[in-house]
């Protein structure tokens, strides 16, 4: 993990403006979701037996028994929140961007930390048209 320092402010800065900027032009709502979710949430999503549930989350029991996880990933979480708060009334294909902090509890290797800024973009709600395929894939190459 490292610390974000106020030198390197200016770059997050741009960095989140542009995202800002690339997702308002293709019409994406932004979504935050929590830190910390039930880990069923990404049991069910991303299997029981895949490699981040068997060996990459970090596990926190609560004192009431429940087994959270710091979020090693937000595509499942944003699926939880898009069916716990009924955003399907939001119209379809609904357009959503987060930008957060995400955490893998894995070997260290050069270059790979346990938190890690992660941003992305998840389209819900369509018929598998590709062309909300190729706007993802052309809204991350204008950001890159």
């Amino acid at each position: 993990m490292h610390d974000i320092l106020p030198q390197d402010q200016p770059w997050w800065d741009k960095v989140r403006k542009e995202l800002n900027f690339i997702s308002s032009n293709y019409n994406f709502l932004r979504i935050e979701t929590p830190l910390l979710e039930f880990e069923e949430v990404f049991e069910k999503s991303l299997g029981a037996t895949s490699d981040i549930v068997e060996k990459q989350m970090f596990t926190i029991k609560s004192g009431g028994g429940d087994s959270l996880v710091l979020r090693p990933e937000n595509t499942a979480s944003i699926v939880r929140a898009y069916i716990q708060h009924g955003l399907s009334h939001l119209g379809q294909p609904l357009k959503l961007f987060y930008s957060g902090q995400m955490f893998r509890k894995e070997q260290p290797q050069a270059g790979r930390f346990r938190q890690f800024h992660q941003a992305g973009f998840e389209i819900i709600g369509n018929d598998d048209d590709p062309v909300y395929d190729a706007q993802i894939i052309l809204a991350m190459h204008r950001y890159l």
